[in-house]
């Protein structure tokens, strides 16, 4: 049994039992990858996948049973390499993060600042991404930390940590009548009765958007929806409709041309959390980043969090 083999069958599921994918991604032959599960196969004494002819169709009952010790092996390998690179270059080597478009353009650049100054010798790559698409780049190994609001928690293999919570602004265009009301006195009722342009289903606290309405009785007109807030924006601008965004991405200097109205009494309050993959070995500067980003989130918390510790600790920005 070696590694290799190991690597064939985890990503033949992940390619979804197409053999040339996996070729590809572990840079060899296609009969390359067939004879490292046969071997593997023949060694366990077991079938691991349903066959049609030569293609692989999916896995078998075995199949079912052992992929998770073959992830669970392939992750302490990549842990033991981590921890080895750790005791002899505690200070330098790669840091991927992965975060919506919302958190990586208005959560995280001082974040990014600070993290620098503290680790100059880490290569920091920043990967933008849906809820879902995040959750599986931590999953795949690919992003070591992942940052969003919507998504992570739900799924079991994956270790999420409370950041920081937040609200929803209304933007409007200067003049609009809904500035004339008082401070809070915007209902639901009153959005509704404009186009309102906000976040696609899965973002930034979309859920908790339709949701209010839906407890109203209430049917919105969204005219436009959008990844990001700054799009959101434009279209506003444009006098398009009635933006719904997240509060940190309206900045009074850089957003001139517009003008915000607190929301939060009309919106359930959104929580970012922090995801991890469980059983993965953090490198140093890794618990870094973190406590950069939260400092309640100290290296005790974060290993706390990994060993399935109950963690419930944030703050509200």
């Amino acid at each position: 049994m070696n590694f290799q083999q190991l690597r064939s069958v985890r990503e033949t599921v992940r390619r979804g039992f197409n053999l040339t994918d996996v070729a590809a991604m572990l840079h060899t032959s296609q009969p390359g990858v067939s004879r490292q599960i046969r071997e593997l196969e023949e060694e366990l004494g077991v079938e691991l996948f349903v066959r049609a002819g030569k293609r692989l169709t999916g896995l078998t009952q075995p199949g079912h049973v052992l992929l998770p010790i073959v992830e669970r092996l392939l992750l302490e390998s990549e842990n033991l390499k981590r921890a080895g690179d750790d005791f002899g270059r505690s200070r330098s080597g790669g840091l991927v993060v992965a975060a919506t478009h919302s958190q990586a353009r208005y959560a995280l650049p001082q974040v990014v600042r600070d993290f620098r100054e503290i680790c100059p010798d880490v290569s920091l790559h920043l990967r933008q991404g849906s809820p879902d698409q995040i959750a599986q780049m931590l999953l795949s190994g690919e992003a070591d930390i992942g940052v969003a609001t919507e998504a992570l928690g739900s799924h079991d293999q994956l270790v999420t940590l409370p950041c920081y919570r937040w609200t929803h602004s209304i933007v409007v265009p200067p003049g609009h009548p809904l500035l004339e009301l008082e401070e809070g006195a915007v209902t639901l009722e009153h959005l509704t009765r404009y186009p309102i342009i906000t976040y696609e289903s899965g973002y930034t606290g979309r859920a908790h958007i339709d949701a209010a309405f839906a407890r109203a009785g209430l049917t919105p007109d969204i005219v436009l929806t959008a990844m990001d807030a700054d799009v959101i924006k434009t279209y506003v601008e444009l006098e398009m409709g009635v933006g719904i965004v997240a509060a940190i991405a309206f900045d009074p200097d850089r957003d001139r041309h517009l003008r915000a109205l607190d929301a939060r009494h009309l919106f359930e309050v959104n929580l970012t959390r922090l995801g991890l993959r469980r059983g993965t070995w953090l490198r140093s500067y890794a618990y870094s980043f973190i406590e950069a980003f939260v400092p309640t989130l100290t290296r005790d918390v974060v290993e706390g969090a990994l060993k399935s510790e109950i963690v419930e600790c944030e703050y509200v920005i």
